[in-house]
């Protein structure tokens, strides 16, 4: 086989992926947690062994979906920090835009950080820790890099980085499933109580010389 059938192959099985991905996201906006794997494949008018052929099993899939979604929303919180505006309006804009991205889509935000409550019988749920850490975990190591490009945090900074990285993403994720969960105000009024903790030690930090500020 020559290199032009190899390439041919290679992008029609990523194109095959993609279709089954964007099948696997409809059956998960209508069924949140609870969509199976048969669900799925029907969507996608295959067998589930061929869907398995593609993603191993639902772990696969899970982990396949939890990437297409957290490239997205890391692409949109990327753009509303490099928005022209003060640092607070930037601050109060990303938290708004995580925030915005699971009230959009709530059925996708409980697929992926509560897969754990659709188990059914044949296609069980698995264990929400084990697929749910790394994706937290993905985007507070993304955080941390952001924040050591563009914050001058003196000696030792690149583990405080890492500190306010992790500990920005868990504030966002836990007060968000609250809020998603019992809607106890606006989402304005979330991101500014939010922004007003955070705003203390953030405020008082200085650009990097020569990074893009924060």
């Amino acid at each position: 086989m020559d290199t032009t059938q190899r390439t041919d192959q290679q992008r029609s099985a990523d194109q095959r992926r993609r279709e089954l991905l964007e099948a696997a996201d409809r059956v998960v906006l209508r069924d949140g947690p609870h969509a199976s794997m048969n669900a799925i494949a029907a969507e996608a008018g295959i067998t589930k062994p061929i869907l398995y052929r593609h993603f191993g099993d639902k772990g696969g899939l899970y982990a396949a979906l939890a990437k297409r979604h957290t490239d997205a929303l890391l692409d949109s919180l990327r753009a509303a920090l490099d928005a022209p505006a003060e640092r607070r309006e930037r601050v109060e804009a990303t938290l708004d835009t995580y925030l915005a991205a699971i009230e959009a889509r709530p059925q996708v935000y409980r697929f992926l950080m509560h897969p754990a409550e659709g188990g059914q019988p044949g296609d069980p749920g698995f264990d929400v820790g084990k697929h749910s850490a790394p994706l937290l975990r993905r985007m507070g190591e993304e955080l941390a890099q952001v924040i050591e490009e563009r914050l001058d945090l003196g000696p030792g900074g690149q583990q405080l980085a890492r500190v306010w990285g992790h500990g920005i993403v868990g504030m966002m994720h836990a007060a968000g499933d609250w809020w998603l969960g019992e809607r106890p105000c606006s989402r304005a009024e979330l991101v500014r109580s939010l922004a007003d903790l955070l705003w203390g030690r953030l405020a008082a930090a200085g650009d990097r010389v020569g990074g893009p500020g924060f």
